[in-house]
């Protein structure tokens, strides 16, 4: 039955979530039953499109690419894919009416990844992040307003400004991986081989800039939604709290990370003020 297949893909992306990411994960948890598994969804598509470009370093990944988004907008175009991934964003594509564009800005931002190494100008990096954060954003605030386009549009600068704010801590985050093991320089005018705390604190200020932007949009999201995002914006917010701390050299060459009971302790504290009405 088709509903058997829907069922297990549905359960292939949650399983990708909570494989590839604690955070998000955990975060997703804190959603409404109502919206939790398009979240899934959504994090399940971009995750396998982003691990293509990332980490298949032992096999031809233009073609791995190009054969994941072939599959993808069949499953877009006929409503079903035996990719059990894709065949549950589909679903989610469609519920709720995702404007193909920032499918086709996320695919290409993700094929960047294949062949571009460095971006020297403004332009180039914020071309990049659209289609890499920005978008899937924007497509999770499709699912949070479910059809409103009024509120959509009233909390799409923000959306878009909070997943900025999410990739670019990751691009602090996995420097020394980024640089190393994939060659790639995402921030422009900053020699990474000589991080320096006037560089890092020019990109801490661009983030936190964003921050400021999208917490105001968290602020007016519907009930379902609120809580979950205010619980990865707390949590990435403490990340970039931890690399403000750090030493140039030292998130030059270490992975700055969050331990578990830390995310536990920073979810207990969102529900507090959460329930206290101080989101």
């Amino acid at each position: 039955m088709k509903t058997i297949f829907d069922h297990v893909s549905y359960s292939c992306s949650k399983m990708v979530t909570e494989s590839y990411s604690t955070s998000f994960s955990l975060a997703t948890r804190m959603l409404g039953s109502s919206i939790r598994s398009d979240i899934y969804n959504i994090y399940g598509f971009v995750r396998f499109a982003d691990e293509i470009v990332d980490t298949f370093h032992d096999y031809d990944k233009e073609l791995l690419f190009e054969n994941f988004e072939k599959e993808l907008y069949r499953s877009l175009e006929h409503r079903i894919s035996l990719n059990p991934v894709l065949n549950s964003f589909q679903h989610t594509y469609w519920r709720y009416n995702i404007p193909l564009h920032l499918v086709e800005a996320f695919m290409k931002s993700m094929r960047m990844d294949l062949s571009k190494k460095e971006y020297k100008t403004n332009a180039e990096y914020k071309e990049y992040i659209y289609g890499s954060a920005d978008v899937v954003g924007l497509m999770c605030l499709c699912v949070f307003v479910n059809g409103d386009e009024k509120k959509y549009e009233a909390l799409k600068e923000s959306a878009m400004a909070l997943g900025s704010a999410f990739q670019k801590v990751n691009f602090l985050r996995d420097l020394k991986a980024d640089y190393e093991l994939l060659e790639r320089s995402y921030f422009p005018n900053t020699n990474l081989l000589e991080l320096d705390e006037v560089s890092k604190k020019r990109i801490v200020d661009e983030i936190e800039s964003d921050f400021a932007q999208g917490y105001s949009g968290i602020e007016k999201l519907p009930p379902e939604a609120k809580f979950g995002v205010y619980t990865a914006f707390k949590y990435y917010k403490k990340l970039l709290d931890k690399l403000k701390k750090t030493p140039p050299l030292e998130i030059r060459n270490t992975r700055i990370r969050v331990p578990n009971y830390q995310k536990f302790g920073l979810l207990a504290r969102s529900y507090v003020n959460y329930k206290l009405h101080l989101v």
